[in-house]
């Protein structure tokens, strides 16, 4: 019976997240490319300007810190790992251009968030009921958010930080779940100060350490970096297929699972960038806000996951632990578990912001109940297995992207405007 289930919410995960979500995304991120003239070129010389002129440095970062948490995820380190596996190096390069893309539409959505938010409303939820005009449509937005929240943010990640755990030492499930849940409570019921000061701490070293761990990966291996770069370039543009006599079957993998785990990756596209931004104290700055969550994309998937994809393609390892291990030896299980623990715990409190943000437009303001059941809901990954979580997570996230892409195309002219 479980199979069974399990084989249908596959099934319908296939047709959401078919071919057809993918090109639109990616066709909408190009419509704005062009629209905003290029804006990702923009974006470093006004971020350096901001940071010369700006009064609200430390709260931006924190806002940063938080969004970009919520984007560097387990899928950074073991999503790349899986991409390269399934489509090999040349899916690396379509991760590149589903980013490029991408950071389009996070300036978008940050935009008209700017734009149409109110005291209590913000993000998609806003632009869809005061823009597009439709309730219902931003309800269901909204629904679909807070069980992302659950799932994908919450019981998945703490899942994955439990089986790291578990893997390095032997603690009864009771206390795992106990520990896990008082963690999240504590961290969140603070609300989105107290969230993205702990993602303004933790984040900034667990990139650094893991970078560090990575160019030492990657110089021990005496790889020639530019020959990996030239690997990618050839297997993504299908040079190394034509002098083969490989069939396009490859190439067409490489295009499919680079650009899926470069949205899995970025969460562009998605929705969540302009809800986590709202709690900035200028958050009806749209080009300072815009121009912030194109600058998460590019860290998230040109730096970071490039950065997995070279130690792997490099060392040759086919996961990250297998890079580590000569480098830092029988230690490496026990660093890599530390690492991904911090980049999943990010990732659990800036969705829990998404969904109390989605909680209180359904509901209501009812902040410590939505803390409460979050924080239960999340622990409890620590305990049960997630399989068909991970296939309905992907669902509601499908159908986030859905109703937002038809909010951005439908509210186009505004973000011209803008």
């Amino acid at each position: 019976m479980a199979e069974m289930r399990c084989t249908m919410l596959e099934k319908v995960n296939s047709y959401i997240w078919g071919k057809g979500l993918m090109m639109l995304l990616l066709l909408t991120g190009a419509v704005y490319t062009v629209k905003t003239g290029f804006v990702q070129f923009r974006m470093f010389p006004y971020i350096f300007k901001r940071l010369r002129v700006s009064k609200n440095k430390r709260s931006q970062f924190r806002t940063f810190s938080m969004s970009l948490g919520t984007a560097m995820g387990t899928g950074n380190i073991t999503g790349v790992a899986s991409a390269i596996g399934i489509g090999g190096a040349g899916a690396v390069f379509w991760m590149w251009i589903s980013a490029f893309t991408g950071m389009a539409l996070v300036y978008a959505e940050n935009c008209l968030s700017a734009k149409y938010s109110r005291k209590s409303i913000c993000g998609p939820m806003a632009y869809i009921r005061f823009g597009v005009g439709s309730r219902l449509l931003s309800v269901v937005f909204a629904v679909c958010c807070l069980l992302a929240s659950f799932g994908m943010g919450g019981m998945v990640q703490i899942n994955e930080m439990a089986n790291n755990i578990g893997r390095i030492a032997d603690i009864p499930v009771f206390f795992m779940f106990t520990g896990m849940f008082s963690v999240i409570f504590i961290s969140i019921s603070g609300g989105s100060r107290r969230i993205s000061s702990i993602a303004q701490f933790l984040l900034p070293v667990a990139t650094l350490s893991y970078s560090f761990l990575c160019v030492s990966a990657i110089i021990s291996s005496e790889c020639g970096v530019p020959d990996v770069f030239a690997r990618i370039f050839a297997e993504a543009l299908g040079i190394k297929q034509v002098f083969g006599g490989v069939s396009g079957y490859s190439i067409s993998k490489a295009v499919s699972v680079g650009i899926r785990r470069g949205i899995f990756s970025n969460e562009a596209g998605l929705g969540s960038s302009p809800i986590l931004h709202s709690s900035a104290e200028n958050y009806r700055s749209a080009e300072t806000q815009g121009m912030c969550s194109m600058l998460e994309v590019f860290i998230d998937t040109f730096l970071c996951c490039t950065l997995t994809a070279v130690t792997l393609l490099c060392t040759g390892a086919q996961t990250v632990y297998g890079a580590f291990v000569p480098v830092t030896g029988k230690s490496a299980e026990i660093i890599l578990a530390a690492q991904m623990s911090v980049f999943a715990f990010c990732t659990v409190i800036g969705w829990s912001y998404c969904g109390m943000r989605a909680f209180s437009y359904i509901f209501g303001r009812c902040p410590m109940i939505f803390y409460f059941l979050f924080s239960a809901a999340a622990a409890s990954g620590a305990v049960f297995r997630t399989g068909e979580l991970w296939i309905l997570s992907d669902i509601f996230n499908g159908l986030m992207a859905f109703a937002n892409i038809f909010a951005l195309l439908y509210l186009a002219k505004d973000v011209r405007k803008e």
